[in-house]
């Protein structure tokens, strides 16, 4: 089990990939969607990502919700999609206060599923429009 300090930890490890990646930034009706582009993505699942970054149907079937904030964290070991689906450790999840909650809550889940290895990181971020 991670303890706090574990967390906070794992935390800033995955901020600070997070800030050395390339993005893409999109405007839905509704939502603001931001991709981090990491190196270990394959080009499927960037190009899967990139769909959800530009459609609402897409979007809301990897992150179904009604509002508020969201997040998918992936495991860099494992990746996102295999075999043509997403990896079990590949985790989104939406309808938290901020976006902090909604990283926070994403890598506790994947980092719960994951089989071991790098600690997870954000590849998308999706937030109300504004």
């Amino acid at each position: 089990m991670i303890g706090k300090t574990g967390m906070f930890w794992m935390m800033m490890a995955g901020a600070a990939l997070a800030q050395s990646v390339p993005v893409e930034r999109a405007a839905l009706a509704t939502s603001s969607v931001t991709l981090h582009q990491h190196a270990f993505l394959t080009e499927e699942e960037i190009t899967t990502l990139r769909f959800v970054l530009t459609s609402e149907e897409a979007l809301a079937l990897f992150v179904p919700r009604k509002g508020g904030f969201a997040a998918l964290a992936v495991s860099p070991d494992e990746g996102f999609i295999r075999g043509g689906v997403p990896v079990k450790s590949a985790v989104a999840v939406g309808d938290l206060p901020d976006a902090g909650a909604a990283r926070a809550a994403a890598t506790k889940a994947c980092e719960a599923a994951k089989k071991g290895g790098k600690p997870c990181v954000i590849v998308l971020e999706i937030a109300p429009a504004s």
